[in-house]
């Protein structure tokens, strides 16, 4: 069945066999098999219905400049789509890509892409010309949008596939805007037809594409939020991931505007400018990483966040000292979740009832998990293993039978990390499946490690790494953020390392402690433990 005129993408899905076996399709809030004849654009649900069923005049999307109604955005989002046609010969099914900080300009292209019957590659904001020019040409992108605030890296790229390039802010964008109608009739995709490519933040070779169908976005809006969040129309989302990692797309874009709720977009997001929202704006529910939730618990305290009912982290585990620490100041508890680019979003987490401090949670509605050996077959409770998974998504990397085929065993999504099951069922994270120290023939967690150093009164932040030596194999080294930068001093680093023997298993102590100013972290705020090793 031929979706669009641009056929790429599906053509380059993996074959059938390749790919995962979903589940869960048959329960009422997934079932979408009905639209894959009459046809299914997730952004009717998701922005036109709104307009249609008198929801117009509600707000949508709120910046500390300026506030857009549903109405805005319809309309906006129409003239951009009639823009890519009329002015820019899009033809269904390219490939565009966003370049653009957390702003409405950048959602109204997002809608407008997938109006048009394109396919949205929505991009960080600090990639560089080299990193863009190798999405464009992975993806055969022809068509992008970019925030003219970050137009000079955009200027420099060099592709054969890309054929136009708009800014926005002040730009020809909004010219050509100007001279369109605020209607469009939307492009006939079906439920299957691919809507937007992730970028998978692979630190090795050619970065993943992963590609996700219509009938994917609506998905995940039944899914964690109906699970974790019970959104309302009163709601007001806000948080720090960026739109072009699917975990901000999903809570700041898909799951407000599912629900007609609304949402608040930060371009620079900050722990201030975090606590600043949600003073000023009432913010109901928060979407950040552990890192992010760490500091905005040291200054909690100066701000008024009593409109904060829900608190979302994922990105990397949650430690369960941030957790503890948070709930002591504010009596909210930090839903922890684990998601990925391969699979859209969330599919282990908890909710108010079922939540186990240290845990990241149950496998949610719309998905089930299990723990294996390498040979595959499960693995008794309580003992460490392979994380898989499947459900209502799952990965589909385009052109990459290799990687497909490492990510999806027996039809399972094998999303690359260690992790344990409880007696009642609940998973543990316990290290990423190449975060494991190996050290003396004992199996060391770098996540246990930094667990237990969090604890220590002078450490703010810290990262575990596994060094090579040759009498033990590897050693533990700890990279440490000092929360008092002067007491950087070698009687310290024995102090902590006493400490660490006394208070932790003695095998599992950092060998090698180094006091840096802070950690690389992507901007997603997951730290770049690779750049430590």
């Amino acid at each position: 069945m031929k979706h669009y005129e641009d056929n790429f993408a599906h053509i380059n899905l993996p074959n059938l066999e390749l790919q995962p076996d979903y589940k869960f399709l048959d329960l009422p809030q997934f079932n979408r098999a009905d639209s894959e004849a009459s046809g299914l654009n997730s952004v009717e649900k998701l922005l036109d219905n709104h307009i249609t069923e008198g929801r117009g005049n509600n707000i949508c999307i709120r910046t500390f400049e300026e506030t857009w109604t549903y109405q805005d955005l319809y309309e906006k989002a129409n003239q951009i789509a009639n823009v890519l046609v009329d002015d820019l010969g899009l033809k269904s099914g390219n490939r565009v890509l966003i370049r653009s900080a957390n702003n409405p300009m950048m959602v109204a292209c997002w809608f407008a892409v997938l109006k048009a019957g394109g396919i949205v590659v929505a991009t960080m904001p600090l990639l560089r010309s080299k990193e863009l020019t190798t999405i464009i040409d992975c993806a055969e992108i022809s068509h992008a949008f970019c925030d003219s605030d970050l137009a000079e890296e955009m200027n420099v790229v060099q592709s054969n596939f890309l054929k136009k390039v708009s800014f926005y802010r002040n730009s020809d964008l909004e010219k050509l805007m100007e001279t369109k109608p605020k209607t469009f009739q939307n492009y006939p995709s079906k439920a299957n037809s691919v809507a937007l490519i992730g970028f998978t933040s692979g630190t090795t070779g050619l970065p993943k594409m992963t590609a996700h169908y219509h009938k994917d976005i609506l998905n995940i809006c039944e899914a964690f939020p109906q699970y974790a969040l019970q959104p309302t129309q009163k709601d007001v989302f806000t948080g720090s991931p960026p739109l072009g990692f699917t975990f901000g797309l999903g809570g700041l874009v898909l799951f407000p505007m599912y629900f007609g709720a609304s949402t608040f977009l930060i371009e620079k997001p900050s722990p201030d400018l975090l606590l600043k929202a949600i003073q000023e704006y009432k913010i109901t529910v928060c979407f950040t990483a552990p890192t992010a939730w760490r500091i905005i618990t040291t200054k909690v305290n100066d701000f008024d966040v009593s409109s904060l009912r829900k608190c979302v982290s994922a990105g990397e585990t949650l430690p369960l000292k941030v957790w503890q620490d948070w709930y002591e100041a504010t009596g909210l508890k930090i839903i922890d979740g684990i998601g990925a680019t391969e699979m859209l979003h969330i599919f282990i987490s908890s909710n108010e009832e079922n939540m186990k401090p240290g845990a990241t949670g149950l496998a949610i509605t719309g998905y089930e998990a299990k723990i294996i050996d390498v040979n595959g077959n499960e693995l008794p409770r309580n003992e460490a293993g392979r994380l898989a998974v499947r459900g209502i998504t799952g990965c589909k990397y385009l052109n990459r039978e290799e990687k497909q085929r490492e990510y999806v065993e027996n039809g399972w999504n094998m999303t690359g990390d260690i992790f344990r099951q409880d007696e009642e069922g609940y998973f543990y994270f316990v290290a990423r499946g190449d975060d494991m120290i190996i050290s003396s023939g004992y199996n060391i967690a770098a996540i246990e490690v930094e667990s237990v150093l969090l604890t220590h009164e002078d450490i703010l932040e810290c990262a575990v790494v596994g060094l090579p030596d040759e009498e033990r194999g590897m050693l533990v080294c700890a990279h440490i953020v000092l929360k008092e930068k002067h007491k950087a001093t070698d009687e310290l680093i024995k102090s902590i390392q006493q400490w660490f023997k006394e208070v932790a298993a003695p095998y599992k102590y950092p060998r090698i402690i180094h006091f840096v100013e802070n950690l690389p972290k992507t901007e997603t705020g997951k730290i770049q433990r690779f750049k430590l090793k």
